[in-house]
């Protein structure tokens, strides 16, 4: 059974930080590229971070690219995403899911990712 536990959401004042985590089971982690996705209330799901398994380019969406980093340990199953310089627009729950092809085409389509996780809150303040 694979599980995708996402952890690291909060309450930040816009300018602060935070860091996302996203345990992976019951899969080859190092076999799956891993993506963040976000969807604020009222709106739809939207891209915000891909990175390969096999060590490739690493792609963001255009509003948090210089803010945010993606990472992954796959000794420890784990990507994250590390968030500098939080904006209110940010705020949103924040979701990894992953998916076998590692190529980088079509890395924010949503829908070719096979596993989900449940979502972790991130609120940041004005």
């Amino acid at each position: 059974q694979v599980q995708l536990v996402e952890s690291g959401g909060g309450l930040v004042q816009a300018g602060g930080s935070l860091r996302l985590s996203c345990a992976a089971s019951g899969l080859t982690f190092s076999r799956y590229a891993m993506g963040w996705f976000r969807q604020a209330p009222g709106k739809e799901r939207e891209f915000v971070a891909f990175i390969p398994w096999s060590g490739g380019s690493t792609y963001y969406t255009e509003s948090v690219k210089g803010r945010f980093t993606i990472s992954r340990d796959n000794a420890k199953n784990t990507m994250y995403l590390q968030m500098n310089s939080l904006k209110p627009e940010d705020t949103a729950v924040y979701y990894c899911a992953g998916r076998r092809s590692d190529s980088g085409n079509n890395y924010s389509n949503g829908g070719l990712y096979a596993y989900w996780g449940q979502g972790t809150q991130v609120t940041v303040s004005s």
